[in-house]
Parts: structure tokens; sequence; C-alpha cells
């Protein structure tokens, strides 16, 4: 079979998930392996063809609409994107796509005698929900090994390489130094495996007229290369009056905005009652001014997700958080480092652990994966745990709904000395947390200023901006003990 990629691609993908152990088992370790540095930039991360077709003029050619102010133009570190050439007025439409140039997978339920497609359903059908990325980048790699594509235009514009973490050196994992982003990517570096040698053995024996990509090789790393460039540029859109719910598909020109959580532009879908087709438009959300680049809100995403499918970290970003596994002994060790006597965290009482279950901390199905940081602060199930385990009876909080025990918001539900003890108990945790970092926020600063490889520096940026959230609420809880006190004093006073 002939290889998917040109012979200098071809070089480049073949290392695109290399250099990461991945620990399968205490007695087996597989690696991949990468020796390219990647950065964000159009000049280091170059398009797939070295003169790709003008998008553009494909999507206009094709029926589709650009305003005539947006043009194609370095965004710093995100590599290419779309940039206002002059004023553009809030409420204008910026693009508009017809319903045959969005990239998805086919929605059809019959292959119409087409064995190539139905090859291509069968290898879908191998792929978990959670990593439906792969399952359009299926799709995606059909087209991209086909001759004569209707989206190569688009394809072709594509980068070569992604700045999401499996593809980063060994080193840089290891410099993340978070467990669930870890944990993620090795998973889907493990995936990416596997689901290499599922494809070969779906393929190995079907003729070249019925073989889903042309008869062209699909290995571990162009199945990586097609997964981040679909979790990286997939929208999830609705189709009305059809049984297909949320489709996810690739939006040509479109996903060259790149992100804000206070975008300039938004997507609308319009579909006529009389016409079943669909046409996606991106119209301007404020007045965008001159040299401004087009952004759109990726979703309230947390910097793992940004980073995992995205390939950035966003500082300061107010959906980001802090994962923790709730544990009795380690809220012990918080709340007696805190000073808090007598904790009960490892031994709750009966009524206690009624209340854990109803928050599904306790039990089979219990989800024990709890947050600090992001809108909450800290997460409702977390702190209506703290606050039910440091009460003094049963009855002082049964007087309480969960709902009132999980708010932030609603001060001392419990009691000046309860509340107290909850949040310093916190307060601990956070810095327990903080001690599982191996370097602090300055030395990783100190760090990223000796200028480090693209990698690198998003690894950097990563586990400080972890850090922070943690710091930012010590400093939140912090002041809101410092009230309590005040208002305990107020109260002994008075």
């Amino acid at each position: 079979m002939s290889n998917l990629m040109s012979s200098t691609t071809s070089k480049i993908m073949l290392m695109a998930t290399r250099d990461y152990c991945l620990t399968i088992n205490s007695s087996a370790t597989r690696v991949l392996t990468f020796h390219r540095r990647l950065t964000c930039s159009a000049d280091a991360t170059p398009r797939l063809v070295a003169n790709p077709p003008d998008l553009v003029k494909w999507v206009r050619r094709e029926g589709g609409f650009v305003h005539p102010s947006v043009r194609i133009a370095e965004s710093g570190p995100y590599g290419l994107g779309l940039v206002a050439s002059e004023e553009i007025p809030k409420g204008s439409e910026l693009i508009a796509l017809p319903e045959h140039i969005p990239l998805r997978f086919p929605l059809v339920d019959s292959d119409g005698g087409d064995e190539s497609y139905s090859n291509l359903v069968n290898l879908a059908r191998h792929v978990p929900e959670e990593l439906w990325a792969m399952k359009l980048g299926l799709k995606l790699l059909q087209e991209r090994a086909k001759t004569g594509s209707f989206w190569w235009p688009y394809i072709s514009n594509l980068p070569q390489t992604f700045t999401v973490p499996i593809f980063f050196p060994g080193d840089d994992i290891k410099n993340l130094q978070y467990a669930p982003l870890l944990y993620q990517v090795n998973k889907r570096c493990r995936f990416l495996l596997d689901f290499e040698k599922e494809v070969r053995s779906e393929v190995e024996d079907v003729k070249l007229v019925d073989h889903p990509f042309g008869g062209k090789d699909v290995d571990a790393s162009s199945l990586g290369w097609a997964m981040s460039a679909v979790s990286s540029r997939a929208f999830r859109l609705s189709f009305q009056n059809r049984n297909h719910g949320d489709v996810r598909m690739m939006l040509p020109l479109i996903d060259m905005c790149n992100h804000s959580f206070n975008p300039n532009a938004e997507i609308i879908q319009e579909q006529g009652s009389g016409d079943p087709k669909m046409l996606v438009k991106v119209v301007a959300g404020m007045n965008i001014k001159e040299h401004d680049h087009l952004t759109l809100n990726y979703g309230c995403l947390s910097n793992d997700l940004l980073l995992l499918d995205y390939g950035f970290v966003v500082p300061s970003n107010p959906y980001d958080c802090v994962e923790l596994k709730y544990d009795g002994g380690l809220f012990d060790a918080a709340s007696m480092a805190a000073g808090v006597s007598n904790p009960s965290f490892s031994s709750p009482a009966l009524w206690q652990r009624q209340i854990l279950s109803k928050l599904n901390l306790e039990g089979e199905q219990a989800l024990l994966k709890v947050t600090l940081g992001g809108p909450e602060v800290v997460e409702g199930r977390l702190l209506a745990a703290l606050r039910s385990l440091l009460a003094s009876d049963a009855e002082t909080v049964e007087k309480c709904d969960l709902g009132t025990l999980k708010s932030l918001d609603i001060e001392s539900p419990l009691g000046l000395a309860t509340e107290t003890a909850a949040l310093r108990t916190l307060i601990a945790l956070c810095v327990i947390a903080l001690s599982h970092f191996p370097t602090k926020i300055m030395e990783d600063e100190s760090l990223l200023k000796q200028g480090v490889s693209t990698s690198t520096e998003l690894a950097l940026q990563f586990r400080i901006q972890k850090k922070s959230v943690l710091i930012d609420v010590m400093r939140d809880l912090t002041k809101r003990v410092k009230l309590l006190s005040s208002n305990e004093s107020i109260v002994t006073q008075s």
C-alpha cells in the first residue's frame, strides 16, 4: 500500500505521537517518539502543502459568503486566523456556508452499495463516544487520501502538526505536573496505538476499490493528526426536522476564528421551514475594529480541555479548576493541619454517610472527583460534605436542604464555628495540593524567560495556571474566614 502522506509530511507525522512513555501495566511499557519542535505560528507549523488553494475563493466559488473585509492573516501564537481589514458594524454577516461545505461523518444509514463507506462506518464503531473526534477524523483521513476530494482546498490548508499534548516530547508531558491531564494524554495515546491495530486488521484483506483510504497506509501518527485536527476545529451543530440530533462537523474558514470568552462574533444556524438545507453563518456580535481578529467562544472550558483538545492555555481562565479525589484520609489531614479538632472524614456517622450518598460521594456508583476553582470557587458537593462532616449534630444539618449546603454564597448555614472549620480545611487542602507540584510559580516563570520550545512553554503555562487557581481559591477563602472572624467578634461584643 502507498502511504497516506507525502514523503516529507510522512516523516513529520510518523514522529508526531512519539517520545511519550505509556505505562500499560507493571511489566510492559510502550513508547511513542516525537522529535519535531511544535509551534503555533504559520511559519513553523506549515500547511499540509506548501502553497494551498485560496480558501476564501473556494468558499465563495461553492456558493458561500465571505465579508469583503474579512481576510486570513497571522494570529500571533495561534497561527493563521481571520482579521478585519477595516471596521465591520455589529450585526454584519461575516461568513456563510451552505449545507454541502461543512465536513461531517456521513449521516445516511445506507451505504448505497459503496463498500468503502461501509468499511469506514465499521471502523467508526470501534471509537468510544468520548473520543468522538476520531470518528470524524476517519472521514477527514478518507478525504485526505482521495484524489480530487471536494474538500481538498480546505484539507490542504490544515496544519501539518498540532500543539496538543499527545504530540509533546516525553519531558514536556512530565512538565505538566498534573495527574488528571497526564491520565487523559496517556489514555489517548494508548487508544491511538490500539486503534492503529484495529484499522490495519479491518482493512488488511479489503480490495483496493473498497478500501476506506484508497489503499493508503494509516498509522497511529496519521490517526493522531486527524483526531487533533477535528478536536481543535470541529463544531457541534443541530439539525432541525431530522433524527440526527447534534452533529459534529468541520466548518471551513469559520474554524479559523480564534477563541475568546468575550467573542466579537457568533455562529448562527438558519434553516427555512420550506428548505431542508442548512446555512451556517458567523455574524458580528459587536462592532469589529480594523485589524481585530475574529473570535468565537469555544465553550466555558477549563485549561485541561483547552490544552488537550485545542492546544493552548488561557491565562486567568475563569473556568479553570483543580481536580481532587474525595478521600477521607486526605480531608482528615487537611482538617488537622488547619487546627480543626476531631475531624470525622475517615469515619463519618451513619447520618453523615447518608448525606455523602446523596452527594454521590459514597457508594458503588460514587463520583469521587471534586474540584476547586472555577465559577463556584469550591464545588458544591465538596462544600456540602465538609459542612456536614464538621457539623456537631444531625438535627442542625437536617434543617438545611442540600442546595443551601452546596452554596458558598450562603454564609454559615450551620453556624460560624462549622463554617470557619470548613473554610480553614479547604485552605489547608489547597496548601497540600500546591505541595504536590515539584516547582513554584516563580521558578516556572523564570524558566519561561529562558526561551523554550512551544511544548515546554505550554506545559509551563498550564502548571502556572493550575497553581494560580489554588492560590486564588486560598485568597478568596481567607477573606471569607476573616469576615467570619469579624462577625464573630461583633456578636461576642454585643
